[in-house]
């Protein structure tokens, strides 16, 4: 789960991260207003999105009078902000945040985020503050500084050192508040189920200080019920609303940019089905898990969600009866194609328990669009088959 930035601001406060003072607002009016509060003479017009690189989107600006505030507020206000990780269709700005101006003396760029080689979270910082950190690691990886924490230990002097000589930073009262702020910044991570912390720009003021500009935070959604002052800050209005809609009946729902549909039981299973359409030739629309508990319901809100994509030409169902018996994957299909006006081929595949009874209930089900597979390859190949029409 993600946050809007003002959010991050709010948790940052809680664990005394330094952050230049700013508002939310929802309307242009109560934009003016927050700048009034803040007092000015220089505040940051930002749009909240759930995407970064909205400065380049012309999602942030900066204004030096309150009528600038306004004309800015109108202008960001309402607009689809179009960045590189919106995709072309973009976000709609439904709510501003009103920042104060900072004295910026250097840019940096700070997160904790989990690295699954080491198997440990990993404190990552860069000179090469405002850039996005793929750019960094691609063009300079000599610019950008590591530090592995170990949660059993925590975060120790020796890692703060570590990060400040690192970024270059010699003045004794600067490490010393640069080691504070990351210290801060690892507890926030570890006490929250927190998966990604990111500053892009932390700043250095002119007085030697440490501010985030700006901050970035994703959640563990399994860890939710643990942490339910974050999971209230959810913006469901910032969600793709089929996975939203996938989540109420249990499916685990993404959507992708190929023509065949998928639906599987398991993580796993859902990602070899996957490259193996690829392998064929295809390209999967989606990832769909219907978890161990599928039944007919679940079975027709999966059609249902998959064919809401005008791309997709087949469905391919690739079931493994572990926890779900077969024959009861079976009914719930037919079933599911008199719930559901399912109008692509679809193929299944059924392996495991009760697996030969679910063959003859499909076999029987005299269903046109029905195509049965004998195993993984073969149902790989006939879905990308009949998406293109063979």
């Amino acid at each position: 789960m993600n946050v809007h930035e003002y959010q991050a601001k709010q948790i940052f406060a809680k664990y005394g991260v330094p952050t230049p003072k700013g508002i939310m607002a929802l309307s242009v009016a109560e934009a003016v207003t927050a700048a009034e509060t803040l007092g000015g003479p220089i505040w940051v017009v930002k749009a909240q999105i759930h995407a970064g690189g909205r400065g380049l989107g012309g999602g942030v600006k900066l204004a030096k009078s309150l009528e600038e505030v306004e004309q800015l507020a109108n202008e960001i206000l309402g607009m689809t902000l179009v960045t590189h990780q919106t995709g072309p269709e973009g976000k709609l700005v439904q709510k501003l945040y009103i920042e104060d101006g900072a004295d910026i003396k250097d840019e940096f760029y700070l997160s904790v985020v989990l690295d699954r080689k080491r198997e440990m979270p990993i404190i990552m910082a860069s000179t090469e503050g405002g850039m996005e950190i793929e750019t960094v690691a691609e063009e300079s990886p000599e610019k950008i500084v590591v530090v592995p924490v170990d949660p059993a230990i925590g975060f120790q002097g020796f890692h703060g050192r570590e990060l400040a000589f690192g970024l270059g930073i010699t003045d004794k009262d600067e490490q010393k508040n640069i080691i504070s702020f990351a210290e801060k910044l690892f507890k926030l991570y570890m006490e929250n189920d927190a998966e990604m912390i990111e500053i892009n720009p932390l700043v250095r003021t002119g007085s030697g200080e440490f501010l985030a500009l700006d901050g970035k935070m994703g959640f563990d959604n399994s860890a939710l019920k643990r942490n339910p002052d974050i999971a209230r800050m959810r913006d469901l209005s910032e969600e793709d609303p089929d996975e939203v809609e996938a989540a109420k009946y249990g499916l685990s729902y993404v959507a992708l940019d190929g023509e065949i549909g998928c639906m599987v039981n398991g993580a796993g299973l859902a990602m070899g089905t996957m490259d193996t359409i690829n392998h064929m030739g295809g390209t999967p629309a989606n990832f769909l898990d219907v978890g161990g508990s599928a039944n007919a319901e679940t079975v027709a809100k999966g059609f249902e969600i998959i064919l809401k994509n005008p791309n997709v030409k087949a469905i391919f169902v690739n079931i493994f009866g572990g926890i779900v018996r077969c024959d009861r994957i079976a009914n719930g299909i037919i079933e599911a194609t008199k719930i559901t006006d399912v109008n692509v081929p679809v193929v299944v595949r059924l392996d495991g328990t009760n697996a030969p009874e679910a063959a003859e209930i499909l076999k029987g089900a005299n269903i046109s669009n029905l195509i049965v597979a004998s195993n993984l390859g073969d149902g790989a190949a006939k879905a990308v088959a009949a998406a293109k029409g063979e």
